[in-house]
């Protein structure tokens, strides 16, 4: 009965939006008050309507209603409640159901955070996000209806892919949702603005929370999809440039540039018709993601959802979408234009050089993710394009950008003294040089990658706080002049500044790693010591252990120094998963804040020899810490009451 109601209610969902797409249009056309109060009570209901569908697709996975396809095909009666609760969104009609659910939710957010808004601007914007939530809700009925009985019941299921039975499956996936999603917010605003033709410093306030919302959960779900691939997937990397992690990727820097973009839009009511395009282009990349990941036309590791056949339709419902935007966009935009100007050295130059940068890199990242699609489809031949492309194509331009950051951070709006930002960033520039030429003396190999990247990093982080201390003076005033000027310094500085700094700390770890990591892979036999690098590692024992749903593989290996003094005891397994025959690899990796120490177990050898890969990986968890704090930069940012607000200095907002 519950799942007939989940049902039920995801058909009444759809027939919903349809009306409040109408409603929309005629109380937006018509400026009919009371049509539009209905049109944000719908907006509530159909949210409403989703969940209750959604929670019915949970009950289904939790109780193992095998007369589900999606359940039957998807878990499994021994599966831990863990991972079948967390398994309604590893497939593909469950995480599908949960995309409609999240643009539901966002719609809503508009309804009960928009109340600043002008009436009739909310409800074209409610329009236009409950329009793309109905070709999403059709597609899922019509094509991937999670509630479809078999007509031949089982009494045990496939059960869940044994590499998606992870906690990473319960967070990475909704904060990545939620982060693709949270970006069609944006894009609803522009296409408000270019039918009703209207941009201005208030639109532009309302976009920039909604962005810096969608890129803080994106952030999130980036972060903890390259932690799950690192301890997970066994090979001990953190980025592999997979075309499943570009989707996220673009999309990402994308709204990045928006994010900057926007503030110029706000502060000089520069850039608007830029702008509206890069809200149109961050959301287009989001469904861009979504397809790659969906269809399957791109080999990838990470993907397990994927219907070929389903994502043909996908491909439709972005082209109707992006199409109309850019047609609508193509139109309208010329009427849009700017007014404000501004010297060649100013901070609107620099955030628009760093737009430029941005979607340059954007660019290089999708060239490389679907060159190999269209070779395939020109000329008949495959063909991959792996990292040293996107290291060699991808690096520059970030570099470019890091350095331009704290000058972008400096420089006041519309006219700059150089004078007074050479002042200012010349001591830093000449610390982070001195310590990077330190570390090259140092260094064994003499590599330029991790020189490099402490200098930058070091830029980044001290040219970030050089905004506050320069503002501040500590050295110039007393400590009542000081404490009074941070205490008025902006919740949204503050963000930018923590931001800063943790992009500054993912180039210092990534810098680190790839300069000085250090690899082993070995035969090693019981009881016989041996050396990687500062350790001394001894594989102890091999024994087989039973969990709730596989069998494990499990060794002990024993870390010492080269003194032979105890550190540690480290236990790598390979698992092996009866129900699929699957096996999986379960790395050992013992944390630290300098260093990982990172250790799989392989092939049996001889009785008594197995194969140990080992790794040490300086610094490589500063690139986690680094997005964390990127995420905690825009939740400051997001808190800053000006942004929460949504209304520009001096403005009069009225409800139609």
């Amino acid at each position: 009965m519950i799942i007939e109601i989940g049902h039920f209610a995801l058909i009444l969902a759809l027939l919903l939006a349809g009306l409040t797409i109408f409603l929309a249009i005629v109380s937006s056309a018509y400026r009919w008050s009371n049509w539009a109060k209905l049109t944000c009570s719908l907006v509530l209901l159909t949210f409403f309507l989703i969940s209750v569908s959604f929670f019915a697709l949970i009950y289904g996975f939790v109780v193992s209603d095998f007369s589900l396809i999606v359940v039957f095909n998807n878990s499994h009666s021994s599966k831990p409640l863990f991972y079948k609760l967390a398994g309604t969104w590893g497939n593909h009609e469950g995480s599908m159901l949960l995309w409609v659910l999240l643009i539901s939710f966002f719609a809503s957010l508009v309804v009960w955070f928009g109340t600043n808004l002008d009436g009739r601007f909310q409800i074209v914007v409610l329009g236009v996000q409950t329009s793309i939530l109905a070709l999403f809700l059709s597609f899922l009925i019509f094509t991937s209806n999670p509630f479809t009985r078999t007509l031949t019941p089982q009494f045990e299921g496939k059960g869940l892919n044994p590499i998606l039975q992870d906690p990473g499956l319960a967070f990475h996936p909704p904060f990545l949702y939620l982060g693709y999603v949270g970006l069609s917010v944006a894009f609803s605003f522009s296409i408000a603005a270019l039918l009703l033709g209207k941009i201005d410093s208030v639109w532009a306030r309302w976009v920039r929370p909604w962005t810096l919302l969608a890129w803080i959960f994106l952030t999130i779900g980036i972060a903890l999809g390259s932690w799950w691939a690192y301890y997970e997937l066994g090979w001990g990397g953190w980025w592999f440039w997979d075309p499943v992690e570009n989707a996220s990727f673009m999309p990402w820097l994308t709204s990045v540039a928006l994010l900057h973009s926007a503030i110029v839009a706000e502060k000089r009511e520069s850039l608007k018709n830029w702008t509206v395009l890069l809200a149109i282009i961050a959301f287009s990349f989001s469904l861009i993601g979504t397809f790659i990941v969906r269809s399957g036309v791109l080999t990838s590791v990470h993907a397990f959802a994927n219907d070929p056949t389903r994502g043909l339709w996908l491909l439709v419902i972005i082209i109707f979408i992006v199409g109309g935007a850019l047609t609508l966009y193509s139109v309208r935009s010329s009427s849009l234009s700017s007014k404000s100007t501004f010297s060649l050295i100013s901070r609107e130059s620099s955030l628009l050089s760093n737009n430029l940068l941005l979607m340059v890199s954007t660019l290089v990242v999708f060239v490389g993710t679907i060159w190999p699609l269209i070779i395939e489809i020109t000329l008949g031949e495959k063909v991959s394009v792996g990292a040293p492309f996107f290291n060699n194509a991808f690096t520059p331009f970030m570099i470019l950008l890091a350095m331009l950051l704290p000058l972008g951070a400096i420089l006041p709006w519309r006219k700059a003294s150089q004078i007074h930002s050479f002042k200012v960033l010349s001591p830093i520039l000449f610390l982070s040089f001195l310590l990077g030429f330190i570390v090259w003396e140092m260094q064994n190999g003499k590599s330029l990658v991790g020189p490099i990247g402490i200098f930058l990093s070091l830029w980044v982080v001290l040219g970030a706080w050089s905004e506050i201390f320069s503002r501040v003076k500590p050295l110039s005033n007393p400590i009542s002049i000081t404490f009074h000027r941070i205490k008025n310094i902006r919740g949204s500085d503050w963000g930018k500044v923590t931001a800063h700094s943790g992009f500054g700390l993912i180039i210092f770890g990534i810098a680190t790693i790839t300069a000085w990591e250090k690899e082993d892979i070995r035969v090693a036999k019981l009881g016989m010591p041996y050396t990687v690098g500062a350790y001394m590692l001894t594989l102890d024992d091999v024994s087989f252990k039973h969990g709730p749903n596989y069998v494990s593989t499990y060794a002990t290996v024993v870390v010492e120094n080269l003194t032979g003094d105890y550190l540690t005891t480290m236990n790598p397994e390979k698992r092996f998963f009866p129900t699929s025959t699957i096996t999986t690899t379960e790395a050992a990796i013992d944390n630290g804040l300098t260093r990982d120490l990172y250790l799989v177990l392989g092939t049996m050898q001889t009785k008594n020899s197995w194969v140990i890969r080992a790794y040490i990986k300086p610094y490589v968890n500063w690139i986690w810490l680094g997005a964390g704090v990127l995420a905690i930069g825009g939740l400051i940012s997001l808190l800053d009451k000006r942004l929460r607000l949504g209304v520009g200095p001096n403005k009069k907002v009225t409800r139609g």
